[in-house]
């Protein structure tokens, strides 16, 4: 997809959504209780190792000793990484999909600009101060508070609107009296004093877990869902997940990778208890990878990938929706990567719009902004 088919991307986006991922509309007052997650994969993960085509004939032929024959199979033509146990589950009851052969509409394979494409929204990097999801935030019914776990606010969720930060301290922990004056210190201010009540609101809800937020992937779930569990805690989060830039050894690499990513989003789900079914749960990447293997058993930046959607309220359809390129020489972009088939952000903006019930065109304007 060049940049100058967006329109077209948007319209096939749609289409795609429409028939597989389009979620019940609700009233107002019900989209108050939704949450949406967004877990960033940053190094482009490899979207063929993720949800593997097995059904393609090209496949084996392009990454034998990257395939895995003992993958859970999904359909009659996709599996999924071995990996991804607790991930499988929640496919087999209806509570994870797949797009796959998706992608931004950037071309060329950095990851910088590829990653600031993926947060903007825009077609070109650095066009943008603001994010496709911070443009999306004032659409969503009530006052739905956002969090990245993170120490800065990601591009993804700058916007109008405030966004909170949270990324635990390796210093030691300030004394109840200290945090007892500067709280005198700020009560009186307008500005100061409601964003340090805010802060301490995030303090005692994450004080007991914080030392465990480290970079295994269930203790970072248990994190993120007990913060939106929280008596006004943020309806919207944002995780960022890296090391899925796997030029060598992918193999052993990945499947560590996976196994994080696949705690982290059992653990949203145990966590999250009866509000998993009014969550919605995007796992996305910048680009894919290379679908023939290099020389040190890795692969190298590609374009398309697959991203994941998990939610206990995705209602039934197909475990992967693709419109499938095919892996044959003549059927790769450039003649070495997967060819994007589907607008990731289209697709993505469609769904968080959805969920919310919020109207379609609306979000997608925003998406463009």
């Amino acid at each position: 997809m060049d940049v100058n088919l967006t329109r077209r991307q948007i319209l096939l986006a749609s289409a795609i959504a429409g028939a597989g991922i389009s979620f019940p509309r609700v009233a107002f007052a019900a989209g108050q209780q939704k949450r949406f997650v967004f877990v960033l994969q940053r190094g482009a993960a490899d979207g063929l190792s993720l949800v593997q085509p097995h059904g393609d004939p090209a496949l084996r032929a392009l990454r034998e000793r990257l395939v895995d024959e003992d993958a859970r199979p999904l359909d009659g033509f996709f599996a999924l990484h071995p990996a991804l146990e607790q991930t499988a589950a929640m496919f087999a009851s209806g509570e994870a999909r797949a797009w796959h052969a998706v992608a931004t509409g950037y071309r060329a394979r950095s990851h910088f600009d590829a990653q600031n494409v993926l947060e903007s929204g825009h077609a070109e990097p650095y066009a943008s101060d603001t994010g496709w999801l911070g443009r999306l935030l004032p659409l969503l019914p009530g006052t739905p508070g956002a969090l990245a776990l993170s120490a800065a606010v990601p591009l993804t969720l700058r916007g109008s609107l405030p966004v909170g930060t949270y990324a635990p301290s390796r210093l030691p922990d300030p004394s109840e009296d200290l945090l007892a004056r500067v709280a005198m210190l700020y009560g009186e201010d307008a500005q100061l004093g409601p964003l340090w009540e805010e802060a301490m609101r995030t303090r005692m809800v994450a004080s007991d877990i914080g030392e465990n937020a480290g970079r295994n992937g269930q203790q970072v779930g248990e994190l993120a869902s007990s913060l939106m569990m929280a008596d006004r805690g943020p309806r919207v989060m944002m995780v960022e997940t890296g090391g899925w830039d796997t030029h060598q050894a992918q193999p052993a690499r990945l499947a560590t990778q996976l196994r994080g990513l696949d705690g982290l989003l059992g653990a949203l789900r145990t966590g999250l208890g009866d509000a998993w079914r009014d969550t919605l749960v995007l796992v996305a990447t910048e680009f894919g990878r290379t679908a023939a293997i290099n020389g040190s058993l890795g692969t190298d930046h590609g374009t398309a990938s697959a991203a994941l959607l998990l939610g206990g309220g995705l209602p039934p359809g197909d475990k992967v929706i693709a419109d499938w390129p095919g892996l044959g020489a003549a059927q790769l972009h450039q003649n070495r990567d997967l060819r994007p088939t589907g607008d990731l952000l289209a697709l993505a903006t469609g769904a968080v719009a959805d969920h919310f019930g919020i109207n379609r065109d609306r979000a997608l304007a925003a998406l463009r902004g």
